[in-house]
């Protein structure tokens, strides 16, 4: 099997959310399927404008990283919410987790946790790091602007950003296997 790695993720984000994945959209069945199946206690019609962090967890998965679906780290949801992918990173000392406030440079095949984009709430957003150029990321994200489908964004590097999450190359999650 080929090792993990942020480069890869890069890789894999960027062609699937090119696809376009897609929730249910007037006149067109959905194709988050593959997503949402890899959370049991999930299904399509719940996941409909609410799988941008399952997004992230499925472009992880393609790339290789050996992560559950539910760490136990996460305390209040699964990685198929970004409250979830929070506290994940946070607890596992394995993962860099920044807050925008600290002294952290963003590369590609980085996580960025955003606030406020969609609804007035903390961590309401994620994304996967394509680029960064100056004041600007480009990131592949699933629901984006809250239209049920995916594809590639430029955010700018401000107030909406809560945080950063970088997971190391051939990342494997204590204990588990795949």
């Amino acid at each position: 099997m080929e090792k993990a790695t942020r480069k890869k993720l890069v890789e894999i984000a960027r062609q699937k959310a090119e696809l376009p994945f897609h929730g249910y959209i007037e006149g067109e069945e959905t194709n988050i399927e593959p997503m949402i199946n890899l959370f049991p206690k999930w299904n399509i019609k719940d996941a409909d404008k609410l799988w941008c962090a399952a997004f992230v967890y499925y472009c992880c998965i393609e790339a290789g990283f050996v992560i559950p679906y539910s760490p136990s780290e996460c305390v209040t949801c699964s990685l198929a919410g970004c409250g979830g992918w929070e506290e994940y990173a946070i607890a596992d000392c394995q993962i860099e987790y920044h807050k925008k406030e600290e002294t952290f440079i963003p590369k590609a095949g980085d996580i960025v946790l955003y606030d406020r984009v969609f609804i007035d709430q903390e961590h309401d957003h994620i994304g996967i790091i394509l680029e960064v150029k100056e004041n600007v990321l480009i990131t592949a994200e699933g629901n984006i602007y809250n239209k049920n489908i995916s594809g590639i964004v430029r955010r700018p590097i401000d107030e909406h950003i809560r945080a950063y999450i970088r997971i190391p190359d051939s990342y494997r999650y204590n204990g588990f296997e795949q």
